[in-house]
């Protein structure tokens, strides 16, 4: 009987709340209207999850004829909220030309590249000027963006995986007029699958709600290269710490490396359609021999757990077979007069070399840059195709493994310095006239610091890295 009496008191003192609070929020929306674009459809009435609203800015960076799409992005959070970044996603929309597959990369954001996914796929429903997506999102690490504020300028590249020119006149988000940065309401941003910015081409489909930012937290002392590049020029390279070697010196033909023998050509055989690839030319001849050879710039690796997946070749692309070549990934101190040097070498030598027979891999673990200062262990046989290659460096012992295949081990050797990450191909001689070429491949590098991992550890990571987009991840101790 006490509450039927006092429920309806209640509701009369609410009564007159409610109502003085109708008139301050009608106040309150004529002084300070939500934030709408103007002519932005998909921006009005929607406002993303919890009304989180964004703006997208764009700016062209390359002609519409190109062999690289130059987007560059700049999100903004136009709503009183702060949101997460890893619950946005944005996407750009381009028409495919024929059937190419598509790659992407980042190589520019204070956010730092590692915090930037990108995926390319196909729209269920596509429209005549956009049948494709670059879809961008972010990790965690990214942080949030707090009202008013912005990721500032993301610059990303978009190419195909055959390397022919594009043809951006017909793609949906492209403007080539956009020489500084302007309202892109053909690019669209979306907060957990909630359209919070722009219209979408035709019936173009949406992310799923849930999977914008779906990249876990990279661990701490990580390191992740899945090769997401156009060439040796391209500035993601160079900003992720590699380069081409250009420089004079041994191994095997001194003084010939060439930039132009180091590419990044689609191979439907690796996880996500592109490679590095290592190519050594001869006509048998010094001058007619180019050799190749990515390094890191910087010394990144130093204990712990280093993988890559490697294609060994056992006979040249083009030409006779028979040169003593070697096909190596090894990790070495940019410094050969440290007294501190470390070297930790997989040499595969199809054909042998140095007077010994092949097929051969020899596995060396080096106690300086002295000659015959070394552990090592040749391995017998065959290894033409796609392995996984892997260096254990933990509790003072060295050991290194086939396809999660223990090969050697030895305490001789062990780091006692960071040393860089080097994958080359070249010749131990010239034993004959007539050109050849031969090809070596790298799908993915994978560094864990501290940390033995077996191979089913790191290609879950790996794996997680392809899923969620991630082409480049570098946690790695500064010092």
């Amino acid at each position: 009987m006490s509450r039927s009496h006092h429920t309806p008191r209640r509701r009369g003192w609410l009564m007159p709340l409610i109502l003085i609070g109708a008139v301050f929020a009608g106040v309150f929306t004529a002084l300070y209207p939500p934030w709408e674009s103007e002519g932005s459809e998909g921006a009005k009435g929607s406002g993303g999850a919890e009304g989180v609203q964004l703006a997208v800015h764009y700016r062209n960076g390359a002609p519409a004829s190109a062999a690289v799409a130059k987007p560059w992005l700049e999100v903004v959070n136009t709503s009183k909220k702060t949101v997460a970044l890893s619950d946005v996603s944005v996407r750009y929309y381009f028409s495919a030309d024929g059937a190419s597959q598509y790659g992407s990369n980042c190589f520019q954001t204070y956010l730092g590249c590692s915090h930037i996914t990108q995926k390319t796929g196909a729209l269920s429903s596509p429209a005549p000027d956009a049948s494709h997506y670059l879809e961008v999102g972010f990790s965690p690490e990214a942080g949030s963006l707090a009202p008013g504020k912005s990721t500032e300028a993301i610059g990303l590249q978009l190419y195909r995986l055959d390397h022919k020119e594009l043809n951006q006149k017909n793609d949906h988000s492209f403007d080539a007029t956009a020489t500084h940065f302007t309202d892109a309401k053909k690019v669209t941003a979306y907060v957990r699958g909630a359209l919070a910015w722009g219209k979408e081409p035709g019936g173009a489909d949406k992310p799923t709600a849930g999977t914008a930012g779906t990249a876990a937290a990279a661990p701490e002392g990580v390191l992740f290269d899945s090769f997401h590049y156009t060439g040796a020029d391209d500035p993601a390279l160079a900003a992720n710490g590699w380069r081409a070697r250009t420089s004079g010196g041994g191994p095997g033909i001194r003084s010939t490396w060439s930039k132009a023998n180091v590419s990044f050509p689609s191979d439907d055989k690796s996880q996500e359609g592109q490679a590095l690839q290592l190519r050594v030319t001869s006509d048998g001849t010094k001058a007619g021999t180019r050799q190749s050879e990515l390094e890191n710039t910087k010394a990144t690796f130093f204990t712990g757990t280093l993988a890559a997946r490697v294609y060994f070749s056992d006979r040249p692309a083009v030409g006779r077979n028979g040169d003593h070549i070697n096909e190596s990934f090894f990790a070495i101190s940019p410094d050969h007069a440290s007294k501190k040097y470390s070297e930790l070498d997989y040499e595969y030598m199809p054909n042998g070399g140095w007077g010994a027979p092949g097929p051969r891999l020899d596995t060396t673990s080096w106690g300086s840059s002295k000659q015959g200062d070394r552990a090592t262990r040749a391995t017998k046989q065959s290894l033409r195709g796609w392995h996984t290659l892997m260096i254990t460096a933990m509790d003072g012992k060295v050991s290194y493994s086939v396809d999660g295949r223990e090969v050697f081990s030895a305490a001789k050797g062990f780091p006692r310095e960071r040393m860089g990450i080097h994958f080359s191909a070249w010749l131990v001689d010239l034993p004959f006239k007539g050109p050849r070429t031969w090809n070596m491949l790298v799908d993915w590098v994978y560094g864990q610091s501290g940390r033995a991992m077996p191979l089913a550890d790191v290609q879950k990571a790996v794996d997680g890295f392809h899923g969620a987009g991630t082409h480049y991840v570098n946690t790695l101790p500064k010092s």
